[in-house]
Parts: structure tokens; C-alpha cells; sequence
């Protein structure tokens, strides 16, 4: 019953855009609002699905995923975006008596441009980047120069996930060739049974100083418990409000990882996994050289005072950005939203993420493998 709330809003917003969007074109649809009423209900029946597997546990199948979920987020989506610029068309139209055929004209363009948009962000999904980044901590001890780690965040791996992406990503992540392989969170779409996916994508790829995991809200939700045995069977070295001392060139340093604010959310579900950044830096020896694993930048100004490099991700850059405006989605409602941050004199860089959320749209923000490369800072 806890699912009624939300399954009721949800088909109410879903009605009232679809309603809105036929105010307008009723007249050129074959059938009327017949025709638009059994349209809605066939887009929203993903609802009830979504709700019986939450409410059963039931794992939905890649072809429930790819043929009944996506279709529903790209319909629903592209309703409520015609439905607020045809209203908007109406009302300002209104006032010269062209409010109707205002609102007709918005949804017809509007459709076309939302339905381009949207195939130009799948082609982005696709087009994954191997990004190089260097970070010179004021604190960084000199002998640490040219440690490199490869941050892998935001996989959202499920059994729809493609797996040519996954195997362009694992061999990305070899060539990189990174000391350590860091995943930032978020490796699993909704279900444990998904590490299952992820492992077979991921389950070779090593690191002379290891392959470290941390979980991200999305891990949380789908069961962390379960999720973290599962990826400590594939041998990652799970750090949840813990740190490890590991060496380099004969010089120690801490790798630390923080729980996720989804823990805290979930209540005695997610106490496992919601962060302590006081007993994780109770690991760390004082005045010890720190590289913290953070899924979600919000970390950052408790981690700052302590950890000299936050390695973050959860944003998506929201999915669409403007790169050389240092602009995205995500900016409009985040403090830390993407690149690369100072505080206190730590660095935080915030990845867009290694695959998608939702639907398969990326623009200006695309998929990335992040290569760290810290080099001391410059004394000249």
C-alpha cells in the first residue's frame, strides 16, 4: 500500500499533461479523445508493472526494461514537456485571439524539436570519452607524482544495459592502466540480481593496488546488504565509512570511502550504508596523504577539513551541458555539480558518470572514463 501515493500522482500528472496536449489536437486525431485516452492508458501501464515488482520483489527482465519502461519515461516525458509549452503557447496567444491555434502550432513544432533532441541525446549516450584529468594537492607528498586512478561512477548496469557500451568502458578502463580502478557509486540500476550483469562486464578488470567500491544512492535503494556481497564475490574491496593505507613508490597513503545520504533515507534498511565521516577518518592516521571516494559531491564540505582529493559522481552533470560554459542541468540546482572544485585546500572532482540514468540521453555531458593523474605541485 505504500506504493499508492506515488502510483496515484503519477497517473494524475501523467492524465493532466496528456489532457492538456489534447486540448489542442483532439480535432486532428483520428477518433478524438477516445483515441487520446486509450493512448494514455497504454503509455501508462508501465505504472502498474513498476509498482507490482516493487510490491512482489519480481525482477524485471531486460526485455520489461527496454519495451515497457523506456518507452513509458520517453512518453511521459515528452507529455509534460508539450503540455507546459503548448499552455504556454495558449496563454500567450490569448490575447490575440489566437490562443488555440497557438497551443496547436506548439505542440505540432514542439514535437519534432522534442522527438530531435531526444534522438541527438541517444547518439551522446553512446559516445563515450576517455577524459584525462590532473589534480595537484597542495599536500601531496612529491613521491606520489604520476599515481593515476581510473574512476568508473553512475554504471547503472542492468540486464538492458548494452553490452557493447560495457565492453568499450572495461577496455577503456585496461588501456588506462591505472594503479587503482575506483567505483564511485551508483554501479547497479534497481536490483541486486544487476551486479550479476555488472560482474560479467567488469569482473576482469585489475589494478596493481586494488579495485575499490563505494555505494551510491541507486545501490542503496535496490538493497545494499545484498548488493555489497554481491560485489565483494567479485573481489572489489568494498569501503563504506572505512580507509585503507596503501603504498606507492615506497610512500603510504589512505584510500578512503564514504557511505551515500540514501542511507540515512532508508532508515534502519540503509543504516549500513549512510555516511560517518568521522569514524571513516578515525582510519586515517594524522596527517596522512587521503584520497576519499564520495558518491555524491554534497560530501565535500564535511570531507574537505580531512581529505585532500574527493573523487565524486551522482550529478550526470544532469545529463545535458554546456562544457565550455562550465554549465549543466545540474548546476541549476547543485553547489557541486561538475569539474572540479577547491575547499579548504581539497580538490573534489565531480564526474558525469560512466553510463545513464532513466533514458538513454546524453547531451554535452557524455559518458565518461575519468583518468586521474596527480602531480605534485610545481615548486618553480
Amino acid at each position: 500500500m505504500r506504493f499508492l501515493g506515488p502510483l496515484v500522482f503519477i497517473l494524475l500528472l501523467t492524465g493532466l499533461a496528456w489532457t492538456l496536449v489534447g486540448v489542442h489536437v483532439v480535432g486532428d486525431v483520428p477518433g478524438g479523445w477516445s483515441t487520446i485516452a486509450g493512448a494514455w492508458a497504454i503509455a501508462a501501464l508501465p505504472v502498474f508493472v513498476l509498482a507490482r515488482n516493487f510490491t512482489t520483489g519480481r525482477y524485471p527482465s531486460a526485455a520489461t526494461r527496454l519495451f515497457l519502461f523506456r518507452p513509458f519515461w520517453y512518453a511521459q516525458l515528452l507529455m509534460l514537456a508539450l503540455a507546459l509549452a503548448s499552455s504556454a503557447a495558449f496563454l500567450l496567444g490569448l490575447p490575440f485571439g489566437a490562443g488555440s491555434a497557438a497551443g496547436r502550432c506548439a505542440v505540432l513544432i514542439g514535437a519534432v524539436a522534442l522527438i530531435s533532441i531526444g534522438l541527438w541525446g541517444y547518439v551522446g549516450s553512446r559516445r563515450l570519452v576517455v577524459r584525462h584529468i590532473t589534480l595537484s594537492p597542495p599536500r601531496m607528498p612529491r613521491a606520489l607524482d604520476g599515481l593515476r586512478i581510473v574512476q568508473l561512477t553512475d554504471l547503472h548496469v542492468g540486464p538492458q544495459t548494452s553490452r557493447r557500451h560495457l565492453a568499450r568502458i572495461a577496455d577503456a578502463a585496461r588501456v588506462a592502466a591505472g594503479d587503482i580502478i575506483a567505483y564511485t557509486g551508483d554501479q547497479v540500476d534497481d536490483h541486486p540480481a544487476d551486479i550479476e550483469v555488472f560482474a560479467s562486464a567488469f569482473g576482469t578488470l585489475q589494478a596493481p593496488l586494488g579495485v575499490y567500491a563505494i555505494p551510491g544512492n541507486h545501490d542503496v535503494y535496490a538493497g545494499w546488504d545484498e548488493v555489497r556481497r554481491r560485489t565483494e564475490t567479485m573481489g572489489v574491496r568494498v569501503l563504506v565509512n572505512d580507509a585503507i593505507g596503501l603504498e606507492y613508490k615506497g610512500t603510504r597513503f589512505c584510500l578512503a570511502g564514504t557511505g551515500d545520504p540514501a542511507g540515512r533515507q532508508m532508515g534502519a534498511a540503509g543504516k549500513s550504508a549512510a555516511p560517518d565521516v568521522d569514524a571513516m577518518f578515525t582510519k586515517v592516521p594524522h596527517g596522512a596523504f587521503c584520497v576519499t571516494l564520495a558518491h555524491n559531491p554534497a560530501l565535500f564540505p564535511a570531507l574537505a577539513p580531512r581529505a585532500d582529493v574527493v573523487l565524486s559522481g551522482h550529478t550526470h552533470h544532469g545529463q545535458f551541458s554546456i562544457p565550455s560554459r562550465n554549465w549543466s542541468l545540474a548546476s541549476v540546482f547543485l553547489e557541486y555539480a561538475m569539474g572540479t572544485y577547491e575547499r579548504s585546500g581539497s580538490l573534489l572532482y565531480v564526474s558525469p558518470g560512466t553510463n545513464y540514468w532513466g533514458i538513454p540521453f546524453r547531451i554535452g555531458a557524455l559518458p565518461e572514463v575519468t583518468v586521474v593523474t596527480f602531480r605534485a605541485v610545481s615548486q618553480g
